[in-house]
């Protein structure tokens, strides 16, 4: 059965070309298809991950959860999404993106189910464990299916465009979670988001796909004739996984770099995205459609700051660690602000949170396109 199953999840195998006309009328439907998949699978995943910090203080109020122990929680979850990104991401080179989203975000929809009918402490740090590390099967195949389907020309302002879908799903929930809570109660929170995400899971079966020689298409360097002159991309279908994992990653001094930089700019997000709306609750009295509000502007303001900053990334040939540095430093003036403004100033207060959400969005999202980058192309130092 366990054959069976992992034989499912394989990579579609690729099948005969089709005539050129065909490849020329089909390929830019299938980057759309492909884009938008991408999108509204990411954002979903969002819309199951976000919504606990949006009614966690009215949870804790209600099943008398101290601050620790919802930071337990919160902690628990993080450590889990950070080994299901590495665990998941792993797996996913190894699956066919269409079948491994569709899965992950249905288990993501089934433990809020079980989470928002739970009342009982262990059972929501374990269920949300495990939902942070059914999490990572979310980015892995988006970040594949893309890089298959877009050359490294285009990654800056595609990627850019694409990290939007997890500001506008964690935006969303936001205003979702804190209505449903206002309404129906904290365990609405996540009986809704996970409705959402099983429709989802069904759409993303239906519309993703694999790589272009899985529907008879050119690889899309060939397609769009950018190839890199100096650069030899990667055939991944030609590599043993192992060799994939030894070789291309774990021994990839530049990857491990980008590593630990992400550890220091995913303190700085979820400081602010965990904790933002019952700061702004607790100390500066805000209301609980306020926070949920708060979280909406942090995220679309990340929007913003993704899209202009990956294209102003490919104008610069690409540096995109230079851009990323460039907005790690405004980002502890705006923190700072929001720690010494006063209560009563609380446009102010939501002011900053944009700033901040516009600056740490960026390194987020570059991050994850050098790492890209560095995959697939035998020349790293282009990246920085």
């Amino acid at each position: 059965m366990v054959k069976a199953l992992l034989d499912w999840f394989r990579p579609a195998r690729p099948i005969p070309r089709l005539p050129a006309d065909e490849v020329e009328r089909l390929y830019p439907r299938y980057r759309w298809q492909i884009f938008e998949s991408a999108f509204l699978g990411y954002a979903m995943f969002y819309v199951v991950r976000n919504n606990l910090a949006v009614v966690a203080k009215e949870m804790a109020a209600e099943l008398q959860y101290d601050k620790s122990m919802v930071g337990d929680i919160l902690a628990a979850t993080a450590m889990a999404y950070g080994i299901g990104k590495l665990l998941m991401g792993y797996l996913a080179d190894c699956s066919n993106p269409r079948k491994f989203i569709a899965v992950g975000l249905l288990l993501s929809a089934s433990v809020n189910f079980v989470f928002g009918a739970s009342h009982n402490y262990g059972m929501h740090l374990f269920l949300w464990t495990m939902n942070g590390l059914i999490q990572g099967m979310g980015y892995g195949p988006c970040a594949r299916g893309l890089g298959h389907w877009y050359t490294c020309q285009e990654r800056g302002r595609i990627f850019g465009v694409w990290n939007m879908s997890h500001n506008v799903g964690g935006g969303a929930v936001g205003i979702v979670a804190a209505w449903c809570a206002h309404h129906y109660g904290w365990p609405s929170a996540f009986y809704v988001p996970g409705l959402i995400a099983t429709l989802g899971a069904f759409y993303l079966f239906w519309r993703m796909r694999d790589t272009p020689p899985s529907v008879g298409l050119p690889p899309v360097e060939e397609y769009r004739n950018e190839y890199p002159p100096e650069e030899e991309v990667h055939d991944e279908n030609n590599l043993r996984f192992r060799e994939i994992l030894v070789r291309y990653i774990l021994n990839n001094k530049a990857l491990w770099l980008i590593a630990i930089t992400n550890f220091f700019v995913y303190i700085a997000r979820y400081s602010m995205l965990d904790w933002g709306p019952t700061y702004l609750k607790e100390k500066k009295g805000a209301s609980i459609l306020e926070g949920g509000f708060s979280t909406l502007l942090i995220e679309f303001a990340g929007a913003a700051g993704m899209l202009i900053m990956g294209w102003v990334s490919d104008r610069f040939d690409g540096r995109r660690g230079m851009v990323s540095a460039v907005c790690m430093f405004p980002l502890v003036l705006a923190f700072a602000g929001i720690l010494f403004t006063p209560p009563g100033f609380l446009w102010l207060d939501l002011t900053l949170l944009a700033v901040i959400g516009f600056l740490v969005y960026v390194p987020v999202m570059m991050l994850g396109v050098m790492s890209l980058d560095l995959i697939l192309l035998k020349n790293p130092l282009t990246t920085f």
